[in-house]
């Protein structure tokens, strides 16, 4: 487990690379917000976590799995992680922010994936009708 990633996975790479091309630009990992979102764009105030399925409990195949060792260990923190991504996002909307939540198992299908995103960040686009991926 200790090799597990907590920043720059591939999943979260894939949209940065995804909104850099498509002309966006953004700051990541913002620390001092709630839950250290993976993608900020701080002047539309929007937020961007691209989630773990397996870690952040999404009802997927990946999602539903619990590792066999140590399931007394592991399903408490699987729901303390629930609650604390539910409690940051409350935070986030509370202080202004609008969040987007992109899941791994989402990234594979880039087509929705960018639709998705574009039509979250649309007011965000300046002059430009270039969408990610053209």
């Amino acid at each position: 487990m200790a090799r597990i990633r907590k920043a720059d996975t591939k999943p979260e790479l894939r949209v940065r690379k995804m909104l850099f091309a498509g002309g966006f630009r953004y700051r990541i990992h913002r620390s001092d917000l709630p839950g250290t979102p993976d993608i900020v764009f701080p002047s539309s105030r929007k937020v961007v976590f691209v989630h773990g399925c397996f870690w952040h409990r999404r009802d997927c195949p990946a999602g539903r799995k619990v590792p066999a060792a140590n399931p007394d260990y592991w399903v408490p923190k699987f729901t303390r992680n629930k609650m604390r991504d539910a409690k940051n996002l409350a935070e986030l909307k509370s202080l202004g922010w609008t969040t987007l939540t992109v899941w791994e198992c989402e990234v594979s299908d880039l087509q929705t994936l960018n639709r998705r995103l574009v039509s979250f960040l649309r007011p965000l686009r300046k002059k430009s009708t270039r969408t990610p991926n053209e």
